[in-house]
């Protein structure tokens, strides 16, 4: 069996936003050379999600509202971890939107259902943070 592993980089100017990062783990895909197996994409960091779902602007829109409403930013102060920080709700809308996913891979592509792709989520942002892909198969 062989595996892969490729840091993808981010560095949203916002505090929130959404990234399609489908085709960098296909272009990570057809590096590793693997045709059949599994990638696993994760967040490496706690203020940030990796998700599965569509690629529709409105429902990123919908996301967003729908997380803040959820977990809103302000008032800081109705968060206990946010001393000396500011970002409790980030790990709040982490925790929903999830650490990572894990798609099958058959003939060398991505075997997703129709309309899926894969989404880097931000809570927390304004620096450098990553994502980790790890390809394994043969």
């Amino acid at each position: 069996m062989k595996s892969y592993r490729k840091e993808l980089w981010f560095n949203i100017p916002t505090r929130r936003g959404f990234i399609n990062i489908t085709h960098q783990v296909e272009e990570a895909l057809r590096e590793s050379g693997i045709k059949e197996g599994l990638v696993l994409v994760n967040a490496m960091h706690i203020t940030a999600s990796v998700f599965i779902n569509d690629n529709e602007s409105g429902l990123h829109h919908d996301f967003d509202v729908w997380l803040e409403k959820l977990a809103p930013h302000e008032p800081v102060s109705q968060y206990r971890h946010n001393n000396g920080e500011d970002n409790a709700d980030a790990h709040l809308k982490r925790q929903v939107m999830g650490r990572e996913v894990i798609v099958a891979i058959t003939n060398g592509r991505l075997d997703f259902g129709p309309w899926e792709q894969i989404f880097y989520g931000e809570f927390d942002g304004r620096r450098k943070k990553r994502a980790l892909i790890k390809i394994i198969g043969e």
